[in-house]
């Protein structure tokens, strides 16, 4: 009797996700926006045109600065709480000892089975720190590229996207077919960029598809309402 090997199947690219979920939700709904609510002012379609590149430029170079800002802050947090607990190692270790042993025994060890773990840990500080970052301050170690990734990421996505509700005042001869094909294309790319999402993340992929579809299209309705007061 053959056996089939056990394959785990863990889905570890959350990060890169979430920033293409930040990209691509803002720049489907925020050009789509500023492009209806032109057209509901009668300007004609050269002027969408414009005004949607500009805003798919400012966009992606405003949200990739954001991305790497918040990736720059999530390393130098992690970078501060390391110093911090590695001098409370050095300075005052038995406190120290005594939070990891709390750790170990909320985890189900005893007092013994505890101490044994502490005193392997003690040997090696790097490894030591490492725990404390780990289950004590629930912090994982960043990726050093992390904050030039997550600008890239974002600002594509943003870019990319933004021409899927644009595009079709580029092809269209009159502004309010423009408009209603627009609206369709918006729809449709966020109900593949929620099915996308859901079968890589292991989601259920119809659900996630229209969740999205909802979601956004709130969003982007209310944007073009807004737009259309102004």
């Amino acid at each position: 009797m053959t056996t089939r090997p056990h394959v785990e199947r863990h889905f570890m690219a959350s990060d890169t996700v979430r920033d293409i979920v930040i990209g691509m939700s803002d720049g489907l709904t925020v050009p789509f926006a500023i492009a209806a609510g032109m057209s509901g002012a009668a300007v004609a379609a050269r002027i969408v045109i414009i005004a949607g590149l500009a805003e798919i430029a400012a966009g992606s170079i405003s949200m990739g600065l954001g991305g790497y800002l918040a990736g720059k802050t999530d390393i130098e947090h992690y970078d501060v709480e390391q110093r911090r607990e590695i001098q409370e190692t050095e300075e005052v270790p038995e406190q120290e000892v005594a939070e990891v042993e709390a750790i170990l025994q909320d985890f189900g060890l005893d007092e013994s089975q505890s101490a044994l773990v502490v005193g392997a840990l003690r040997t090696d500080r790097a490894k030591w720190v490492d725990f404390m970052m780990r289950f004590e301050l629930g912090l994982e170690r960043p990726v050093p590229r992390r904050a030039i990734q997550s600008a890239m990421t974002i600002a594509l996505s943003y870019a990319m996207s933004g021409f899927i509700p644009l595009a079709p005042y580029m092809l269209a001869h009159s502004v309010t077919t423009a408009l209603y094909i627009s609206v369709l294309f918006t729809l449709v790319a966020l109900f593949v960029f929620g099915y996308i999402k859901g079968r890589v993340s292991g989601l259920n992929a119809w659900q996630s598809g229209w969740q999205t579809t909802l979601i956004g299209g709130v969003a982007a309705g209310t944007a073009f309402g807004i737009a259309r007061l102004i």
